[in-house]
């Protein structure tokens, strides 16, 4: 932060000196430029009329010179002071940030042909969810993707959606709604993992909501009463204040008062369109099994949030030449501990209370017969024999009783 702030301030006062520029010399320049084009003007009529210049004209003509001379002597000092404050800003950045980003990244990481396809997907995903079909397009016939068709054709009809719910048209997002109503309302004993995440959606009735009050702005106050009866009874037991409150609006409208005068005017609130939009990408992405927000987003945000600390532990461990700390053949793990915020965090961890370590693949966790819980190396190390004495209680076990449990 400190070496963002540093580089603000010289950006800061580069920009007030170009500033300065504009307003003092601006008006000189257009006044010299001005006087230049009048000269010229001038010295063509005297060479087309092929006479001498007068005493006037030749006095005229050395004042322009002496003028201009000034002026581009002038602007030469400015240039020059703008220049150096031009190096120092590119003097901070070099100063306060490191451009050696390689040196914390693993070459290894993306070399094999499979890894390759994976990146290439990620990639690919993210400019699909994005709407840029002709990008995701040419990176799937260079890279090589049998199966971009299919990547596509999930994003096709969420991008389509997207466009018109931004155009406030709710058509296609209520037809979307309908369709996979029953995939969004499934039983949770029913439904797979993606569609349990939905059985509490309340899209539809937010789709419906906004179309409702659309009627009642265009003064279609009877055509909003048959649009309450056929769609809103399977919405009053889960959002029965909602309907109370349309209800409401609709008795303002129907006597000839306007929403925007009435206690219900936060109905016509247009950051009701942006919150269905995000809605709407948060069903539809969990719907086909997807996260909400494009893996290569949060990816490459994670990293930038990383980056400096990984630079500075480098940085450290190169002075006391401590190598192999980013080694292929190392644990697949940070040396130090990175806090991402919560907006990074996805999924529970564990960590061995004994070893105090991460659980990986390679070292899960494992559930003891007393209920306690400690990871595979520990329970390794503690056993001896075909005899285990839990850390926590006094209960001793055979430690082929453990059983591995994921999180």
């Amino acid at each position: 932060m400190d070496s963002i702030l540093s580089v603000e301030r010289e950006l800061y006062a580069l920009s007030e000196k170009f500033n300065r520029f504009d307003s003092t010399n601006g008006q000189q320049l257009v006044h010299t430029l001005e006087t230049l084009r009048s000269t010229q003007r001038e010295l063509d009529q005297v060479r087309k009329s092929g006479a001498a210049l007068t005493p006037a004209q030749t006095f005229s003509l050395m004042k322009t010179v002496q003028g201009l001379s000034e002026v581009v002597s002038t602007f030469g000092t400015v240039h020059r002071d703008l220049h150096s404050s031009v190096s120092k800003v590119g003097k901070a950045i070099d100063r306060n940030f490191v451009t050696d980003y390689d040196s914390t990244s693993r070459e290894d990481i993306f070399k094999a042909a499979d890894q390759q396809k994976r990146l290439n997907e990620v990639i690919l995903q993210h400019f699909y969810r994005h709407g840029q079909l002709e990008i995701s397009d040419t990176l799937a016939q260079e890279a090589k993707l049998e199966d971009a068709h299919v990547i596509k054709d999930r994003f096709q009809e969420l991008n389509a959606v997207v466009e018109a719910l931004a155009e406030k048209r709710l058509g296609p997002a209520l037809e979307w709604a309908s369709k996979n109503s029953s995939d969004m309302h499934r039983a949770p004993e029913a439904s797979s993992r993606a569609v349990t995440r939905l059985q509490s959606s309340s899209l539809e009735m937010k789709l419906h909501k906004l179309r409702f009050i659309d009627l009642l702005v265009e003064g279609k106050c009877l055509e909003a009463v048959g649009y309450a009866r056929h769609y809103f009874p399977q919405f009053v037991k889960s959002h029965e204040k909602e309907v109370q409150a349309l209800m409401g609006a609709l008795m303002f409208a129907s006597s000839g008062k306007t929403l925007e005068d009435s206690p219900y005017a936060h109905l016509l609130d247009t950051m009701l369109w942006q919150d269905i939009v995000e809605h709407f990408v948060k069903d539809a992405c969990a719907l086909m099994g997807l996260s909400i927000e494009s893996p290569l987003s949060v990816v490459i945000n994670a990293g930038c949030i990383a980056l400096p600390a990984l630079l500075n532990i480098k940085q450290v461990m190169q002075q006391r030449q401590v190598a192999g700390v980013w080694n292929p053949n190392a644990k697949d793990e940070l040396p130090i501990e990175i806090d991402l915020g919560p907006e990074c965090r996805f999924h529970s961890i564990f960590a061995c209370p004994i070893l105090r370590q991460q659980t990986t693949e390679q070292n899960p966790p494992l559930k003891l017969t007393c209920g306690h819980c400690i990871s595979k190396d520990a329970l390794t190390k503690l056993t001896s024999g075909h005899k285990l004495k839990c850390p926590y209680c006094p209960v001793e076990q055979n430690p082929q009783d453990a059983r591995q449990i994921t999180f």
